[in-house]
């Protein structure tokens, strides 16, 4: 048993040995094996190593060629480019020379010609002393021939272009005028006759004083009352004057107040109806003869309104309208006058293609102002102005207001057609009435308008005003500086007065000769 872990032990030792001499026998064969690969590769290294070098040293050659032929290309190049710029340079310089000598060339020519210009100056200046030295003579002699010197020829030239200038401005103006005039007269007739003859009104001539006929003499004296309590008190309330006179059956009622007046015309009539005439009852019946009178006053407005086809007014403008119904001007009623301008300016504003509902808005409410003027301080015009722009008018309808009687530059053609209107309606026949006193006066001024020139002779006013008539001294008045004078006329009384329609001014020269036969 022993010899067989003794045989056990030998063969495992024996085993352990071959394995050990096995690896030492395959590590000196990889030794061999691994020195014989490191030898080749590093032939094949050097070799690498070799052909690199030679590859390095043949691109060096060709770069260091490649690097000659770039360098001698620039040099040849920048060789010409030097050639080229030696060449132009040569050229400039040439070029400069001779501008040179072409400058020296003119500057000789202009030194002679200098020379020649301050000889020519020379002559001409004894020339001119000579042409001086003959005019002086010329002008001697002339004054001598003919009895005038310098200055009195010269004023006596300008006398004669001042008559010629006269001659031309005259036939100008009166061409001008004439054409104007003619196709002026022809567009205006066509348009105003048109919108007249569509827009019919009769007249009434109007006062500040209202009658009251009574049923009989007897109620004069209950009307004026024990110790005239009853006339005091209406005269109060309503604050007008009562004439009560000789006059059978009437009362007048005298106040510069329309509405007032109407009021207490009112109240006297409700007080007859009624019998009883005292003076509680006189106040009961005031006051209800005013709210009748507002009443009315609103409903003329609105119906005012409706026949201009004017809509969307302020309340307090429709009552001022109503009002106007109480108002008149030189004996017209002024409602049927606002009425009346509104249809002929929406006429006329229709005929030249012009907003027709603004024309009639504003002829409507050109004379609000009027409704006014007895309660406040002020023109109409100012008081009817301030108005509308309080109640939020347009500024048309407002200059339109401002300007239909000349106060102010008119701004838009409606304001131009509102004061043709006004004008159209005032100059109807019958339209208004003047007093004798006003009327004499207006003529007077016409005519001293007209006399006041130098050259007239006489004047007189004719056809109420419508034309004047203008007698020129003919020694001191030219038919050339007829025409200009009648213009000048005619601007001083359109600037001087205030009138309807127009006034026409008739220029007359008249020369007269005798003779004598014996």
């Amino acid at each position: 048993m022993k010899d067989f872990y003794f045989i056990l032990i030998g063969i495992a030792a024996g085993a352990i040995i071959g394995i050990i001499v096995g690896y030492f026998i395959g590590v000196a064969h990889r030794k061999k094996v691994a020195e014989a690969a490191i030898g080749s590769a590093e032939k094949e290294a050097n070799k690498i190593v070799s052909e690199a070098l030679a590859t390095a040293e043949a691109k060096k050659k060709e770069s260091i060629l490649e690097a000659k032929d770039e360098i001698h290309k620039q040099r040849s190049e920048a060789e010409k480019e030097i050639r080229e710029r030696r060449s132009e340079v040569q050229r400039q310089e040439k070029r400069l020379i001779q501008k040179e000598e072409n400058l020296d060339l003119k500057t000789d020519k202009l030194e002679k010609k200098e020379a020649v210009l301050e000889e020519k100056i020379k002559n001409a200046d004894a020339k001119i002393e000579e042409v001086e030295s003959l005019k002086k003579s010329q002008l001697d002699i002339l004054e001598r021939i003919s009895g005038y010197t310098q200055d009195q020829a010269k004023a006596l030239i300008i006398s004669e272009l001042d008559q010629k200038l006269d001659h031309e401005k005259a036939v100008k103006i009166q061409e001008y005028e004439q054409q104007t005039r003619e196709d002026a007269d022809n567009i205006a007739k066509e348009i105003i006759t048109t919108a007249i003859q569509r827009c019919a009104a009769d007249h009434a001539s109007e006062a500040t004083v209202s009658v009251v006929s009574l049923p009989n003499d007897e109620m004069k004296g209950r009307i004026i009352g024990r110790d005239g309590r009853n006339v005091r008190t209406l005269e109060m309330i309503t604050g007008v004057s009562l004439i009560i006179d000789d006059t059978p059956e009437v009362i007048t009622i005298s106040s510069f107040e329309p509405v007032r007046r109407e009021i207490a015309r009112i109240t006297i009539e409700k007080l007859i109806q009624d019998g009883r005439i005292h003076p509680a009852r006189i106040e009961e019946l005031y006051e209800k003869a005013k709210r009748d009178v507002e009443q009315t006053i609103k409903q003329t407005g609105e119906r005012a309104l409706m026949e201009a086809g004017v809509d969307r007014v302020n309340p307090e403008l429709v009552k001022l309208l109503g009002r106007l119904r109480y108002r008149t001007s030189y004996g017209q009623n002024v409602l049927k006058h606002s009425l009346e301008v509104s249809y002929l300016a929406g006429l006329m504003a229709s005929e030249l293609g012009v907003d027709v509902k603004t024309a009639k808005r504003a002829g409507l409410l050109h004379d609000i102002g009027k409704a006014l003027d007895h309660e406040m301080e002020g023109t109409h015009v100012a008081l009817g102005v301030e108005y509308a722009r309080r109640y939020k008018e347009n500024e048309t309808i407002c200059n339109a207001i401002e300007a239909h009687h000349g106060g102010v530059e008119p701004k838009s053609t409606v304001a131009v057609l509102v004061q043709a209107a006004d004008a159209i309606s005032a100059a109807r026949p019958g339209a208004r009435r003047e007093d004798l006193q006003n009327y004499i006066k207006r003529l007077e001024t016409l005519e001293g308008i007209a006399t006041g020139f130098e050259g007239v002779e006489r004047s007189f006013a004719i056809q109420a005003g419508r034309e004047v008539r203008i007698i020129v001294k003919p020694e001191m008045v030219s038919d050339d500086r007829m025409v200009i004078m009648a213009k000048e006329i005619a601007e001083k009384i359109e600037n001087s007065m205030d009138y309807p329609g127009e006034i026409k001014v008739n220029l007359i020269r008249e020369t007269r000769a005798f003779g004598v036969a014996k």
